[in-house]
C-alpha cells in the first residue's frame, strides 16, 4: 500500500478530473474511475522519485 500521497497543482487536479470524467463517460462506475486515476497518479510519482533518486529503483511503498 501507499504510504505517500502526492501532492498535486490546481491543472494536475484538473487532468485528474477530466481523466475521471472521460473513464466515467466509457461506462466506468465513479468509484473505478477514481481508483485507476488515483493509481496512475501514484505510479507516475513513484517512477518520478525514483528517476530523482529519492527512492531505490526497487522500493514499493
Amino acid at each position: 500500500m501507499y504510504n505517500h500521497t502526492p501532492t498535486l497543482t490546481h491543472s494536475e487536479q484538473q487532468v485528474a478530473a477530466e481523466r475521471i470524467h472521460d473513464l466515467m463517460a466509457t461506462g466506468i462506475s465513479s468509484g473505478e474511475a477514481i481508483m485507476i486515476v488515483a493509481n496512475e497518479i501514484r505510479e507516475a510519482d513513484m517512477k518520478r522519485r525514483q528517476a530523482a533518486g529519492e527512492l531505490p529503483a526497487d522500493e514499493e511503498e
